[in-house]
């Protein structure tokens, strides 16, 4: 069993944010290329490792880089608590952030599979002995399959907008048609981003659309999007008593917009895993790109996602309602909160009195208008699903 040191901090109160953001920018920020055998991958470490706590690792999607991925999560005032305590590794997948120089003709660029086993390389390159991944669309797949691979190397997953499936024969037809019709760069938006937002965001839009076609090195990047696009179902499996299935070993959280066109893909990959370790999260008002559209939210959920896995345990909670539910709590679908309390009462935090790592399966956010469904019911365990 793993020995927590409790840090003893008060709580944060507004006054004090200010100087915490200060030092966060003060934060070292060293770029590094890690030599694979695909080429040399750009990565930027912001901040410094601490001892042996994990670093946070991130990994962006198809037509972005680490910067306009993550810069608008990063750069939020309520993230700056968490990277005073953890170390932020940002990897840009091969050829991807700015400034790339183009692969020579005939260059055959990883699969997903491929680019996952660079990942102990970063790892090895920075003297990491673990991290905490933080990924999206294509970055989420590849952090899984590296969890996968490499299950002592990780210790928690947030995966937003996670699709564990190769891309069906419909789906290629359906891009296949498309390329006819359509540039790259408006079939990679209609994979960032639902409907809603295309229609209706129009300055969000064509903030991406000319990141992707004036940042971008397009020949770099049409080779992960075909490589995306080739991708294999991933090797997961829900694990059931007396059958020894694959499945991911730590804590995950998967994250999903409710208008984002991967809630289908997201709600598969959820019944492909441990429900005593996976949290699905529903945003609302949320498009297909969380850590754009609600920052705040989202920085929020990954505080109580670090929580149960026994790290900042006098988080400040700021952006949402300051409260947990039991596991077994759930919110009924007009809205009457019903709770099952546990025989110790201990319904918010997820620390034991030996200090002892374990989760809190289900966040409530202070909203009445989602649905949360509770971790058992009859037929047997299922992974907590909350809505904020």
């Amino acid at each position: 069993m793993d020995d927590i040191k409790v840090e003893a901090k008060p709580l944060l109160v507004d006054r004090e944010l200010p100087g915490l953001r200060e030092a966060v920018l003060q934060l070292v920020v060293k770029e590094h290329d890690v030599e694979t055998p695909h080429g040399r991958i750009h990565c930027t470490m912001k901040g410094s490792p601490k001892g042996d706590r994990p670093v946070i690792l991130t990994f962006h999607d198809i037509g972005l880089n680490h910067k306009t991925c993550w810069d608008p999560l990063f750069n939020h005032e309520d993230m700056a608590e968490i990277m005073q305590h953890f170390a932020v590794c940002h990897v840009d997948a091969l050829g991807q952030h700015e400034g790339a120089n183009t692969f020579s003709t005939g260059y055959e660029y990883p699969s997903m599979d491929q680019l996952a086993e660079t990942l102990p390389l970063v790892l090895k390159h920075f003297g990491l002995k673990s991290v905490i991944g933080m990924g999206i669309g294509a970055g989420a797949y590849v952090l899984t399959q590296f969890a996968l691979d490499y299950p002592n190397m990780v210790e928690g997953l947030m995966l937003i907008n996670i699709n564990p499936c190769a891309e069906g024969w419909m789906d290629w037809a359906a891009h296949k048609i498309s390329g006819w019709t359509h540039a790259e760069p408006d079939m990679i938006i209609t994979h960032l981003f639902g409907k809603e937002d295309i229609h209706h965001n129009h300055d969000l839009i064509a903030t991406f659309r000319h990141h992707i076609l004036n940042n971008m090195n397009q020949f770099n990047l049409h080779l992960f999007v075909k490589a995306y696009e080739s991708r294999r179902d991933l090797d997961i499996e829900r694990p059931v008593p007396g059958c020894n299935a694959r499945t991911l070993k730590c804590p995950s959280l998967l994250v999903v917009g409710d208008s984002s066109p991967a809630v289908d893909a997201v709600v598969e990959c959820n019944t492909k895993l441990d429900p005593t370790k996976t949290t699905l999260l529903k945003m609302a008002d949320c498009g297909g790109l969380p850590q754009v559209d609600q920052p705040g939210k989202l920085t929020e959920a990954f505080k109580y996602f670090i929580q149960g896995m026994g790290y900042m345990p006098s988080a400040s909670m700021t952006r949402l309602a300051r409260s947990r539910t039991a596991s077994g709590s759930s919110i009924t679908s007009d809205g009457n909160r019903s709770r099952s309390h546990t025989h110790d009462g201990n319904r918010s935090r997820s620390h034991t009195n030996e200090g002892s790592r374990s989760r809190s399966h289900t966040t409530e956010h202070g909203h009445t208008d989602g649905t949360a469904s509770n971790n058992m019911d009859q037929s047997g365990p299922k992974s907590a699903e909350v809505s904020c």
